[in-house]
């Protein structure tokens, strides 16, 4: 199976079928059967899991000089699949023409099951010079639970000369992503009857008066050149049990997306001074903007490539998604990072999801290219 084209496709259909919807994730599986094919090819593959069947993968191939190695990284897990009824069988990997429907098809099991056939194909080079590095993660959905656990153990993540993350983008390389700073406001007011509000203390309240003032809010940092600017969205309000009580609770959830030069420190200082009201606050997510120089002598080069096997010209551009290069390329030593995979952007967490059998087969000739390039040159 290893090293045709077509295995890039059945494997990921292997892995669609293997549930790691996060939560509870349960990731092990996949990282059991990405960890055979890599042990098979000849890499050192280690297992670490943060919680029972959380389990993410490094696995490391070795060059003969000490020249910094080239990192391809994905997730294991998937989003949840919706109220929605799906067409299909969201678990079954079925293919019609050049669609193959599933969870995680395009986020991001097809970006996994290609970086797993280029690197067989990679560890069959002679004369390496450099080595390759391969982290598949647990937990990446839920905020990079399984990318912040590898960073705490001792020697695991190494230093890297440049980094890959399989993330959907249609096989074209963006520079980085947005920082995202979720957040949970919870306000406590005092119950009454509804119709002695004055006896109360109305939570819903507090929460409405702060949503107007967060709405209001602009953030002082400019424009950035490829990410833009940051945003604020208000995604939930919740308060109250019942029409006829003044309600003592209530809780609003915000999504703040962030670029280059930002502090998530102080931009959650900021959000607790304009929410007043005694509002208490917690991080639900909490990740770092990555923007890396276009200009870059590898960076550059990929976008070369790209422009040679598909024409037009590569744009610098960020991904409106994070992923574990939040983690991985502060910890890696702000490495040159790129974001590339065969899934359809437009296709994550929707219901049936697809991606593309064609652009499977092309990112599998794009990341060995890559790699080739790296590990030989």
């Amino acid at each position: 199976m290893a090293g045709s084209r077509h295995s890039a496709v059945e494997l990921t259909q292997d892995l669609i079928r293997l549930r790691s919807i996060n939560p509870p994730g349960e990731e092990a599986p996949c990282a059991r059967l990405a960890g055979a094919f890599l042990s098979a090819a000849g890499f050192d593959v280690t297992a670490h899991s943060f919680a029972a069947e959380r389990t993410s993968i490094v696995a490391t191939l070795a060059g003969s000089t000490d020249r910094e190695p080239i990192c391809f990284t994905g997730h294991l897990d998937t989003v949840p699949l919706g109220a929605a009824a799906w067409a299909r069988d969201p678990l079954a990997a079925e293919i019609d023409g050049d669609r193959l429907y599933g969870r995680g098809s395009s986020d991001m099991k097809s970006g996994v099951a290609a970086m797993l056939v280029a690197a067989m194909a990679l560890a069959k080079l002679p004369r390496r010079k450099a080595g390759l590095v391969l982290i598949f993660t647990a937990g990446e959905e839920t905020g990079c639970d399984g990318a912040r656990y590898l960073t705490t153990l001792p020697n695991i993540v190494p230093k890297a000369g440049a980094l890959l993350v399989g993330e959907p983008t249609g096989n074209y390389p963006l520079i980085g992503h947005k920082g995202a700073l979720w957040l949970r406001a919870a306000f406590h007011g005092v119950t009454a009857h509804g119709s002695m509000p004055e006896l109360g203390d109305n939570a819903v309240l507090k929460a409405a008066r702060s949503v107007l003032r967060l709405a209001d809010h602009r953030f002082g940092a400019a424009q950035h050149n490829h990410l833009g600017r940051p945003s604020l969205n208000i995604g939930s309000l919740h308060g109250g049990l019942n029409v006829n009580s003044v309600p003592d609770q209530a809780d609003v959830q915000i999504d703040i997306r962030t670029v280059p030069g930002q502090s998530n420190e102080a931009i959650g200082a900021d959000v607790t001074a304009l929410l007043e009201e005694g509002a208490t606050l917690t991080r639900m997510v909490d990740v770092g903007a990555v923007a890396s120089n276009p200009q870059n002598e590898w960076i550059s080069g990929v976008f070369d490539l790209y422009e040679q096997r598909f024409g037009g010209r590569v744009d610098p551009r960020g991904a409106p998604f994070f992923t574990d290069a939040s983690v991985f390329t502060p910890a890696m030593g702000n490495v040159p990072t790129l974001i590339l995979g065969p899934g359809e952007t437009a296709m994550a967490h929707k219901t049936d999801e697809y991606c593309l059998v064609s652009k499977i087969d092309a990112a599998v000739d794009l990341y060995t290219e890559i790699g080739q390039r790296w590990i030989c040159g």
